[in-house]
């Protein structure tokens, strides 16, 4: 069989995991990134269970814990500080096989990146458009001119090219009611020996631990879509979080004024199907999820490593993508919608109904808790071990 080709739309953590499986077993792959370089800024990463089996399958799950950090415990917390729950990593890595590892997204992507061929990464290559052409390969049309291969993924993201040009009646993403603040602060003399996650009234905050003595740190609050920065989003979250329990102002100070990154959050209403002839799509740009599970780049990863085993010693591309279809749509749909339910409990401000919620969390035992996560952290990658 003559060596196959691909072209992966979108140099993301989906993107360049889909291109490392595909490379791995024997395709040649070319990645279009429209910015100048491969790389993340200002944010940390939870990887689960789940997404550690993937990189796993892609031979890179021992790269990546050296790279992270691993936290004994975490948990939720209430607005006054008291914990409503704990996780124990011991407890989570015996339950599913894996801890939780949280690192810099650039780290992750550099890893991912030092992983395939640099002549096949192509960084500063805008992409407009996609073209199907009967019984001929697809064109993806690109600020350097034309690629024309045996698949197109588009891993190109909530606002995905791909997704727009092939399914031109797909809904528009839809806002989750709320806006998020990410940020990494300098590193700590004593940084918080726990992670957590504190629920307000309209308002979260939470926090984990990074390598270095740094601290990933997020926030969100419900506004209205679209509702204008502020001249420094670092001193507007200083005054809002400002007599939130500790850590959080200490957390806030250890952040430099320019690192704050603000994103209205969004979420993709279900598609009808991730594939198209040759085409298929592949994380953010298939199933746009809040990020309330922490579980984005985990899907995007077991996305790209269930694409390349369906693809995997069968020269019908078609009927392979068809069964990824199958494979990845329910499961991440599903996921999408907890997702947004979580965030939804996450975000009440009506004080009776936020007080409910914080007294069912605390009634409810940590085992039933890592229980309920079995459908989400007990994914084994096709073909592998738990």
């Amino acid at each position: 069989m003559p060596q196959r080709t691909a072209t992966v739309v979108g140099g993301g953590i989906g993107g360049l995991a889909a291109a490392i499986a595909l490379h791995r077993k024997g395709w040649r792959v070319e990645v279009l990134e429209r910015a100048p370089r491969f790389t993340e800024i200002g944010a940390g990463i939870s990887l689960w269970p789940n997404a550690l089996r993937a990189l796993r399958a892609l031979g890179l799950d021992d790269t990546v814990r050296t790279l992270g950090s691993i936290e004994a415990t975490g948990g939720l917390r209430d607005r006054k500080g008291r914990w409503l729950s704990r996780t124990d990593n011991t407890e989570l890595r015996r339950r599913y096989g894996q801890p939780l590892v949280v690192l810099h997204r650039a780290d992750l992507l550099r890893a991912l990146t030092e992983a395939l061929p640099a002549d096949g990464l192509r960084s500063g290559s805008a992409v407009s458009a996609v073209r199907e052409e009967d019984g001929a390969r697809p064109v993806v049309e690109h600020s350097a001119g034309e690629s024309r291969s045996d698949l197109v993924i588009g891993a190109d993201g909530l606002r995905s090219t791909v997704r727009r040009t092939l399914w031109p009646d797909a809904a528009e993403p839809r806002y989750a009611g709320y806006t998020a603040w990410r940020m990494v602060t300098e590193p700590l003399a004593e940084p918080p020996a726990e992670g957590a996650a504190i629920w307000g009234r309209g308002e979260r905050f939470g926090y984990t631990a990074l390598p270095d003595g740094r601290m990933y740190c997020f926030a969100t609050a419900s506004l209205p879509p679209g509702t204008a920065p502020t001249a420094s989003e670092h001193a507007a979250l200083r005054h809002r979080f400002a007599s939130w329990p500790d850590p959080v102002p200490a957390l806030l100070a250890a952040v430099p004024a320019d690192a704050v990154l603000r994103h209205d959050l969004y979420a993709l209403p279900p598609l009808p199907s991730f594939v198209r002839g040759r085409v298929a799509l592949l994380g953010d740009a298939a199933h746009a999820m809040t990020p309330n599970l922490g579980q984005g780049a985990c899907q995007a990863l077991e996305d790209a490593v269930t694409l390349a085993h369906c693809l995997d010693g069968t020269p019908d591309t078609t009927a392979a993508l068809r069964s990824y279809d199958l494979a990845r749509r329910p499961r991440t749909q599903a996921i999408t919608r907890r997702s947004a339910r979580l965030g939804a409990l996450g975000q009440l401000s009506w004080p009776p109904a936020a007080l409910l919620r914080d007294t069912a969390a605390r009634l409810t035992p940590t085992w039933a808790t890592l229980r309920a996560m079995t459908p989400v952290l007990g994914w084994t990658a096709p073909g592998g071990e738990r």
